[in-house]
């Protein structure tokens, strides 16, 4: 699976270890769970549970995690890739101009070197 390597997708994990960190903050100022909660515009289930993992396993823990597998193009390659397949099918010597997702894959690997997992 390929994914666009978005900054939005980057600033929203960030938002969201700013809120965790905060409410955390908040807590170290005696405000109460169902406080932070409103404040941050959240559930008082999320900050009680970031609460019990910041004091279970610390601070850090808050922090974003980053997940999944790592992205097999580059932003700019996504964007040529893009290119690519506005061009058509046809440019790529294929009869017409339209996308299968063998030919897809197939542009891939002679593009850029990326092998279709399974």
């Amino acid at each position: 699976m390929l994914t666009e390597n978005n900054n939005s997708d980057e600033v929203e994990l960030n938002h969201r270890e700013k809120r965790r960190l905060r409410a955390w903050e908040l807590k170290q100022e005696g405000w109460s769970q169902r406080r932070i909660a409103k404040e941050l515009g959240v559930t008082e289930g999320a900050v009680s549970q970031w609460m019990k993992r910041a004091a279970e396993k610390g601070v850090s823990s808050l922090q974003s995690q980053r997940r999944g597998q790592r992205q097999a193009l580059s932003h700019n390659q996504l964007l040529q890739l893009g290119s690519c397949l506005e061009f058509g099918a046809s440019a790529f010597g294929y009869p017409d101009d339209h996308w299968t997702s063998e030919r897809f894959w197939k542009l891939l690997q002679d593009k850029f070197d990326v092998e279709r997992s399974e």
